[in-house]
């Protein structure tokens, strides 16, 4: 893509690309045009994590900029006016606020988010009825975090002692390396119990790490603690929060993703990767997380309504207002 301005069409949908050879990515000459492209490539992996969840945008207009003058950043909930009007609204009623949110279901609504900078995805743990309305999560989240003086390798120990603390109550967690800093550890729920219930839930397994690895892990947010710790966030359950989609990429210096990994590769010289790498290793893997994804939350039709219902107020809607994860 070399001109300025460039109409294409994306699973039939039309979509008007603008600057697409801006440098989005100083540090690895990544361009709009190769975001663009990725999450086209990847849309078969990433969309079944974000199918039928409310989606919050990071967005780096002007590009993610360089460690010494970094990019201008924000994050946006409400779908704007400008979207093209086949993407997916759903309206929520917050207590002071409502909050016209997208739900992406076709990797033309992935291409429209590298079109405007919305480099990182987030949603939450649970999905949406047929109503417009919040579902039980049907998945958990914990967040390894490296604090001072760790990284990935303190991530990878704290990840395999929380596997097995998982594993003794029937659930069977999977890591992704974030792309960020850490490591997401993920297990399937079945959607019985509220996001309260998770969150308390999850809460008590980052403290029973805690009082495990007292040396290692932390469980409280305060950044006083975190030097040579790994805190546990459980919060990210809270049906109020977000975490970064799986195969998002991450507004890095260089283009990294969230990628889903086996417990096998958790081993010596496990490193964040980037775009390339990704679109490489998903032409001959699986996902390992696909098990988590639900694809009949895609839409085939692409003449099917593009507009969602309103979220009625109630006592759950009432108290939704995601908030991305850092």
């Amino acid at each position: 893509m070399a001109t300025s301005t460039e109409n294409v069409v994306v699973s039939g949908r039309r979509l008007r690309l603008t600057h697409p050879d801006k440098v989005v990515y100083p540090a690895s000459g990544t361009t709009k045009a190769d975001v663009i492209a990725y999450y086209v490539a990847i849309a078969p992996h990433l969309l079944p994590h974000v199918a039928g969840r409310i989606l919050t945008r990071k967005r780096w207009v002007d590009g993610v900029g360089t460690a010494e003058q970094p990019g201008d950043v924000f994050f946006e909930k409400n779908l704007p006016d400008s979207a093209p009007s086949w993407i997916r609204s759903v309206v929520v009623d917050h207590r002071e606020h409502t909050t016209t949110y997208p739900v992406f279901e076709d990797d033309a609504a992935l291409a429209w988010a590298g079109q405007v900078g919305a480099l990182e995805l987030h949603v939450p743990q649970w999905r949406l009825d047929d109503d417009g309305l919040p579902l039980s999560p049907d998945r958990l989240v914990l967040d390894l975090d490296p604090g001072p003086g760790t990284g990935l390798p303190e991530c990878v120990d704290v990840a395999r002692t929380a596997r097995g603390l998982l594993k003794d109550v029937g659930l069977e967690a999977m890591p992704v390396t974030s792309g960020s800093k850490g490591i997401h550890l993920y297990a399937a729920l079945d959607g019985t119990h509220d996001s309260d219930y998770v969150n308390a839930f999850a809460h008590e397994v980052a403290k029973t790490l805690e009082s495990q690895m007292p040396d290692l892990v932390v469980s409280s947010m305060r950044r006083s603690e975190r030097q040579d710790r790994v805190l546990v966030d459980w919060s990210q359950n809270n049906g109020n929060k977000t975490t970064v989609a799986p195969y998002s990429l991450r507004g890095t210096l260089e283009p990294r993703v969230a990628v889903p990994r086996t417990w096998r590769e958790l081993g010596p010289g496990l490193r964040h990767l980037t775009l390339d790498e990704v679109l490489a290793r998903m032409k001959r893997r699986a996902d390992p997380l696909a098990h988590l994804g639900h694809e009949t939350g895609l839409r085939d039709d692409p003449d099917a309504p593009s507009s969602g219902t309103t979220a009625r107020r109630g006592p759950r809607s009432e108290s939704l207002d995601p908030a991305p994860s850092s």
